[in-house]
């Protein structure tokens, strides 16, 4: 990474030779303004309103107006000779709990280095030191001739620096909150509780991409390769909210089963869902717990019961009529 700064962190009577690093960088497609009928490209002059002549950046220097029209010119050597003790001195104020800095204070970040060999034990106190006591340090430094607020601060092994907006930058927020007459009730809490476990299940933020950009690069790459350009339709963001309790039911609902449809993409060819293996266990468990019951008869059953006893009560009168049959005979003979 190429050094964006040198000088030192200043505590007290020690100081730490220091190298500035940016720690982050902004992705994307650098678009040009060109001509929409033939692509070429156009370029921006910068002319003087007085004289309407091209001015050559040499000769750009700064300038402020009042309410009165009246231009005071300031030069970029009377800018380099004005105090500014922060200029190459990362100035600690004091060292603070991290939780007194407001976030939105936080603007750029940016990663410090030991500057030589010399410089790494004063480095590691004061990393060590921080760490230990939880704090961080509010100091002052100046980046391209603009003194600003700072925080420092330890992330993982190394101490880094964000740049901070003055106090009187921020601006009051005045009566932008909804009215304090506004109230929840303890279940719609419960249930957007339970909404932010659901979206937060297996959330990767390493994971995630810059969609817009992804669709800008395939938007650009259909035009290079002359081909038609693909179209995604963005999901309009819904206008209103009649019930908080079914909105907050049917995203927990929905948040579900696209974990659940997540779970069976990710599951071999030839085995069943997780969540359907769950289920059958929890019906065997179920039935195991069940007290067996008789079964009632079937219908067929107790129509063949029906046949057999019917079938056996003619048998039975059958056999009577045959043994009065034959005592009658015996009877007549024997007279």
């Amino acid at each position: 990474m190429r050094t964006m700064w040198k000088g030192a962190i200043g505590f007290g009577l020690v100081s730490v030779p220091v190298r500035l690093y940016a720690a982050t960088q902004e992705h994307g497609v650098k678009l040009h303004q060109v001509h929409d009928a033939d692509g070429g490209r156009i370029h921006l002059k910068r002319v003087c309103d007085v004289c309407s002549e091209e001015v050559d950046y040499e000769h750009i220097a700064k300038g402020y107006q009042d309410d009165e029209g009246h231009v005071a010119v300031v030069t970029k050597e009377e800018m380099a000779e004005l105090p500014l003790p922060s200029k190459r001195l990362i100035d600690v104020l004091a060292f603070v709990d991290a939780d007194r800095i407001d976030p939105l204070q936080l603007s750029g970040a940016y990663y410090l280095a030991p500057e030589s060999a010399a410089a790494n034990k004063p480095y590691v106190l004061l990393r060590e030191t921080l760490k230990q006591t939880e704090r961080v340090a509010v100091t002052k430094i100046a980046l391209r001739t603009r003194e600003s607020l700072a925080l420092l601060r330890v992330h993982d092994e190394l101490l880094t620096l964000h740049t901070m907006y003055w106090p009187d930058e921020v601006r009051d927020s005045g009566d932008l909150a909804p009215p304090s007459s506004v109230t929840v009730r303890p279940q719609e809490l419960k249930m957007a509780t339970s909404l932010m476990d659901t979206l937060s299940e297996d959330f990767d933020l390493d994971a995630l991409e810059d969609e817009y950009e992804v669709a800008l690069a395939e938007l650009i790459s259909a035009h290079l390769e002359d081909r038609p350009a693909p179209r995604k339709e963005t999901a309009p963001a819904p206008d209103n909210v009649i019930d908080l309790m079914a909105a907050l039911q049917a995203s927990i609902d929905r948040a579900a089963e696209r974990g659940d449809t997540d779970e069976q993409k990710e599951e071999p060819a030839g085995r069943r869902p997780r969540g359907a293996a769950k289920k059958t266990a929890a019906k065997k468990t179920a039935a195991e717990r069940k007290p067996t019951k008789a079964k009632a008869p079937s219908a067929e059953k107790k129509s063949a019961k029906r046949t057999t006893a019917k079938k056996s009560a003619a048998a039975g009168k059958t056999a009577a009529k045959t043994t009065k049959k034959t005592a009658a005979r015996k009877s007549s003979r024997a007279s």
